[in-house]
């Protein structure tokens, strides 16, 4: 099995930073913790119980959508709209082809709507071709309110721009199989339906349609992100033994330095710019699953080189209380040469690349990191394609599922974000339509 990528635990243990990090008998406690996990997710495997865990050995669901996807890249605009991970898992995937500057040739431009903000919704309105764009809702249950809004919002432009009769054409709904309002809404515009499993949760939902139908569209290989999946899967499956499965680690060290060193904030900083929306997805997937019961460690998203000018003087000089974990490339020897002329105090520059100058930024904050004694691991990529993307999101399902065990928490529910919905329905009914005024 191919690994597409190496990770590393060893700065964040005591014998590297000292009275901070994590110790070595801790470290093998939890992985006689973790070992009925691996029980555990093989269970959930073949009984199909999380079906998640299928997805990377499965084709059919993507030849199934082949022909959807192609007809949404004739449009000129894609517009996502879905909360949590029902956006962030194709904003995640997309970005690998498109980082800001436009889309593939002959793909269409993505945008995620992942928020209910009137005035974002106007300049959409008034800035895209609605008769070349076409629009993804995305909902599990068919009832989040914010996608159903967004849908909405967009229907009456669209139906007086390209007429009641085709605008389902330009619309697919993403949702469970059952009698929900945003089914109901996409049979009465002639829209296709394509059905959500019920048991993949949104925020863990980046390898199924969810994901992949946005990246397909894109022109991503989503065979290839799933054989990137299946690279870190597989070991799991067929492990006895938690103590060399890299998800297990991660898990154990996060868990561990919470548990014993009060270690609380996890910053995911990657030096990739693809790899900036996720750092996002991750942040959302390890806080909604395991924020709960006063378990959990706050993730924090920061990017290198730009927060090494914004945070880092945070990270080293202030509270001793976050793990580091870096996504370092090797982009050694890649981008222009620099050629910064006579001035001698640049000489440093002189004759390496840009790719040289990252790497080597990235390195020295990683070592800044240990020499201050902050617990830091690194994951390190050779390249960034479909494959290391899918063994990356693989990776840290994983490592979420790992953490929830040792926790003794359900990774998969969200007590909190249901009671706030409930209240916000209640908050809305309260009030007058189109007023906002209480009655």
């Amino acid at each position: 099995m191919i690994n597409y990528y190496r990770h590393s635990i060893d700065d964040a243990l005591d014998t590297s930073v000292g009275a901070k990090g994590l110790s070595r008998a801790s470290l093998d406690r939890a992985m006689v913790e973790l070992r009925p996990a691996l029980d555990k997710i093989r269970h959930w495997h073949d009984s199909n119980e999380l079906p998640l865990l299928k997805l990377p050995a499965r084709r059919d669901d993507l030849a199934a959508l082949k022909s959807h996807a192609e007809r949404f890249a004739r449009f000129e605009h894609v517009v996502v709209m879905g909360m949590g991970g029902s956006s962030l898992s194709g904003k995640t995937l997309v970005a690998l082809k498109d980082q800001g500057f436009g889309p593939l040739q002959g793909r269409p431009r993505f945008w995620f709507m992942g928020n209910v903000d009137p005035a974002t919704y106007a300049e959409l309105l008034s800035r895209l071709p609605l008769e070349r764009t076409g629009f993804i809702p995305i909902s599990k249950s068919g009832g989040t309110p914010e996608t159903l809004a967004q849908l909405f919002a967009i229907l009456d432009a669209l139906e007086a721009k390209v007429g009641k009769a085709t605008a389902g054409q330009h619309v697919i709904a993403i949702t469970e199989a059952t009698d929900n309002p945003l089914s109901r809404l996409a049979k009465r515009i002639g829209a296709t339906i394509l059905e959500h499993d019920p048991k993949i949760g949104g925020r863990y939902s980046s390898l199924s349609l969810v994901g992949m139908l946005p990246a397909m569209i894109a022109g991503l290989d989503c065979a290839a992100v799933r054989e990137g999946a299946a690279s870190v899967l597989d070991p799991v499956l067929a492990a006895n033994d938690a103590a060399g499965i890299a998800p297990a680690l991660g898990a154990a060290v996060s868990v561990g330095l919470a548990r014993e060193k009060d270690i609380n904030i996890t910053v995911l900083m990657p030096y990739v710019d693809r790899l900036n929306a996720f750092a996002f997805w991750y942040r959302q997937i390890w806080a909604e699953s395991l924020g709960k019961d006063g378990n959990g460690t706050t993730p924090a998203v920061a990017l290198g080189t730009v927060d090494q000018h914004s945070q880092v003087q945070l990270y080293l000089g202030g509270p001793a209380d976050k793990l580091f974990t870096f996504l370092i490339q090797d982009t050694a020897g890649r981008g222009p040469v620099l050629q910064p002329g006579p001035d001698k105090a640049l000489d440093y520059l002189a004759g390496r690349t840009m790719g040289d100058l990252l790497m080597a930024e990235a390195d020295a904050t990683a070592a800044t990191t240990i020499k201050a004694g902050r617990p830091t691991r690194v994951i390190r990529i050779a390249t960034l394609d479909e494959r290391v993307m899918g063994a990356l999101m693989m990776h840290f399902i994983l490592e979420t599922i790992f953490a929830a065990h040792l926790w003794k928490i359900d990774a998969f529910d969200q007590p909190a974000v249901e009671d706030a919905k409930v209240l916000t329905r209640q908050y809305l009914s309260a009030r007058i339509p189109s007023t906002g005024r209480k009655p």
